[in-house]
């Protein structure tokens, strides 16, 4: 059973069992009339081929409220888009696929260049941007949701859940965040969450002093949680990361944005599982290393836009607090862990936790050399500022697209 705690921040959504997802997706059916509500899904060609991505289809080609999905298609040819159109067909609801390395979006990309707004970092920061562009353009939602699609413990409940809260007309929340626990072969993971996140919030507390950003970050059970769900008029004026600061990037722009008490998280699964990334200690551009430095670069980005200074001896300090901090965290998520019948290996634990004090400093000398880089991609109202016939444009691409290469089946 589920507590009940609320920390005065966010509002917190429990699960306390208490009615089925049937019932739950009624209500939501009736909601979606006067808010139709669209579902982005970011996508490597290679999700395609894994074990997750076919359940998550199954389950939502059975989802009644749904209006539209949005997959963002990343390192796919033409041979794979094509086949992606037909991995997708299954689909009840209507569905487009945009082909990011096709010659059509990149052409429209080059648009972008040629005005100095296009963002030139790869990955599922810039994927989830072109199809927040992609949703503008249609002008049809009144919701938009987006999860990952590595989920292998995905279920229609995880949507429903996620959604609810934003969808609900009774309910005055804009944004909704996902939160659970992130078990798996009897093991406790969120390495990233728990053994960076957690700490360094704690950690930058107590060297920088009290700060409601810190506050506002501690508030959430699961900050770096990929599901969240937000009203559409939130997305013009988003200015998003491009790395994988994407989660803590969003939320930041929420804290800017919004009342505190127009922000909640809801508990959506009870068993969550998905792609486990390396740690990368040999290879800092990649794994939870790359991963660790990004979202350091942007709390520290956020911090210094509030006036907090930072420098070479703040951050040997921060450094020395988190590691310290870490180690007995590590300790208390043992004996969790324990106390569950599950494990956690103390060396590996200890081991990311050194890695992830190095990264503070890697990430802190890069934003000390490049205080003035741009974190963000560009907000889509600046877009369309700047290029008045972009999102039509990109509606147009995508139809052409689909409409070209959507005729071939699947190969077994």
């Amino acid at each position: 059973m589920a507590d009940f705690h609320q920390n005065g921040v966010v509002t917190t959504l429990h699960n306390l069992r208490e009615r089925s997802v049937h019932e739950m997706e009624r209500e939501l059916q009736a909601f979606s009339s006067n808010r139709p509500i669209t579902l982005i899904l970011p996508s490597l060609f290679s999700e395609l081929e894994g074990p997750a991505l076919g359940n998550i289809v199954s389950e939502l080609a059975g989802v009644p409220y749904l209006s539209n999905i949005v997959i963002g298609l990343d390192q796919a040819n033409e041979e794979q888009y094509r086949y992606a159109l037909a991995y997708f067909s299954n689909l009840k609801q209507n569905y487009q696929v945009l082909w990011n390395d096709g010659p059509r979006l990149k052409a429209l990309h080059e648009q972008l260049d040629a005005a100095q707004l296009a963002p030139h970092e790869p990955g599922k920061g810039r994927n989830v941007w072109y199809c927040i562009g992609h949703v503008l353009g249609r002008r049809d939602s009144g919701v938009v949701a987006l999860h990952d699609c590595d989920i292998v413990t995905y279920s229609r409940e995880m949507l429903a859940r996620l959604i609810y809260p934003v969808t609900n007309p009774n309910f005055p929340y804009v944004f909704s965040k996902g939160y659970y626990p992130r078990i798996a072969d009897g093991s406790l993971n969120g390495r990233v969450t728990r053994l960076l996140v957690t700490p360094l919030l704690l950690s930058l507390e107590r060297t920088i002093g009290h700060h409601p950003y810190i506050d506002f970050l501690k508030a959430f059970r699961y900050p770096l949680a990929g599901e969240f769900a937000m009203r559409t008029h939130l997305l013009p004026d988003l200015r998003i990361p491009f790395d994988w600061g994407l989660e803590i990037g969003v939320l930041s722009e929420l804290w800017r944005n919004y009342a505190t008490s127009a922000i909640c998280q809801v508990d959506i699964a009870d068993v969550y599982d998905h792609k486990h990334q390396p740690l990368s200690e040999e290879d800092a551009s990649k794994g939870l290393s790359r991963m660790a430095t990004d979202i350091i670069k942007a709390l520290i980005r956020k911090l210094a836009t509030d006036g907090v200074v930072f420098s070479p001896e703040a951050l040997r300090t921060l450094k020395a607090t988190y590691y310290r901090t870490a180690l007995d965290l590590v300790e208390t998520y043992n004996h969790d862990a324990r106390m569950n019948g599950l494990s956690t290996d103390r060396h590996k634990e200890e081991k990311a936790v050194e890695l992830f004090a190095s990264n503070i400093i890697e990430a802190g000398n890069v934003f000390l050399e490049s205080p003035n880089v741009a974190p963000f991609m560009p907000s889509w109202n600046r877009v369309q500022a700047a290029l008045p016939d972009f999102l039509m444009d990109m509606q147009k691409a995508v139809e052409a697209d689909m409409a070209e290469f959507g005729e071939q089946p699947v190969q077994e």
